[in-house]
């Protein structure tokens, strides 16, 4: 799957299935510095993915500073034809100061087996993952 630069970042699009909603999410940053996967409270919302006064709650911390985020487990998280079910992502507003709607992070790198071709700008998905 071809990658795409946006700010000199690799970017994705992402399909996000959530109780019988299903959206797709373009302009995610591949971001191997992210241990979790952020998607912004626009998109989100856009799949019925609200904050709950259940939540679970946490703050993250990166280049655009320190954001409160929600964790919620999805149905599908999909990044070209891979897909992993029963997956928790962090959703947060983002605002970091340039627009992007997401970051893909390592933990659907590392259990979707993806292999980043930088040369190439490719992300494509070993044989063997764990789903």
């Amino acid at each position: 799957m071809q990658l795409q630069l946006k700010y000199d970042l690799p970017c994705v699009t992402v399909r996000v299935a959530y109780l019988g909603a299903e959206i797709e999410i373009p302009d995610v940053i591949v971001d191997t510095g992210s241990g979790s996967t952020l998607i912004s409270t626009e998109y989100a919302a856009r799949a019925g993915i609200l904050p709950l006064p259940q939540d679970r709650l946490r703050n993250v911390q990166g280049v655009g500073g320190i954001e409160a985020v929600f964790i919620r487990q999805v149905d599908r998280i999909q990044v070209g034809e891979r897909q992993l079910r029963g997956f928790e992502i962090d959703v947060g507003i983002m605002d970091y100061g340039f627009a992007i709607n997401g970051l893909l992070g390592m933990n659907f790198l590392l259990q979707s087996g993806a292999v980043i071709d930088l040369e190439a700008l490719t992300i494509d998905f070993a044989k063997r993952a764990v789903l």
